[in-house]
């Protein structure tokens, strides 16, 4: 996948991700992406700054913790 400049997108997996369940982050511009890395030919999801300082705040306070 490349972004909007058609230059790589460098895709980075959580340290302690498994080798078949893993979300990959990848920031490109101003924007933060998501994707699957099962499914890499997925389009990703993305995220404003604001909206990705929100769920990195949730995470860190357990709000998806279940």
């Amino acid at each position: 996948m490349t972004n909007s400049t058609e230059h790589p997108v460098a895709w980075r997996k959580a340290g302690g991700c498994g080798n078949t369940t893993c979300v990959e982050v990848a920031k490109v511009g101003d924007e933060f992406w998501l994707r699957d890395s099962k499914n890499p030919g997925v389009g990703p999801l993305r995220f404003t700054p604001a909206e990705w300082a929100a769920f990195v705040e949730g995470v860190a306070s357990g709000e998806f913790s279940y």
